[in-house]
């Protein structure tokens, strides 16, 4: 599948995004680099059209987002959705994340992402994720 090429600009902002990551995206990088989680190979900081992904596994197609508190605010979560949008248009899987469910059940949000992939069953109780109908799942 064709994807939409990244404005030049993208990349050297992308770059320094890499150098700025929050601690939520620095402990699941930590995880998911060099292959660790199961064989799949995650990129970070990744540009996919005019955005920047925080995870993107080009191999499954599979993004992940890394979200603080902001992004429930109406505005962050209208311009959220819009973006899941177009990526899910380019093919592209989007998990959204808490920076809390991150920090506080890595172990989870592996598995959760694992799952997704289609490497592992599906698991009751994981931690709170976006629903493919775009709404936010929280488990407690």
């Amino acid at each position: 599948m064709p994807h939409t090429p990244p404005p030049p600009s993208n990349r050297s902002r992308a770059r320094s995004m890499r150098k700025r990551m929050t601690d939520a995206e620095l402990k699941l990088w930590n995880e998911v680099r060099a292959h660790r989680l199961m064989g799949l190979g995650f990129r970070r900081q990744f540009p996919i059209g005019s955005y920047i992904v925080d995870f993107a596994c080009p191999s499954k197609r599979l993004v992940v987002e890394i979200d603080g508190s902001q992004h429930g605010e109406d505005d962050i979560a209208r311009s959220d959705a819009v973006r899941t949008c177009f990526l899910e248009q380019e093919g592209w899987t989007v998990l959204r994340f808490w920076n809390h469910d991150v920090l506080r059940d890595i172990d989870g949000v592996c598995m959760h992402i694992v799952t997704m992939a289609g490497l592992a069953a599906p698991q009751p109780g994981g931690p709170a994720a976006i629903g493919r109908d775009g709404n936010r799942e929280s488990h407690p």
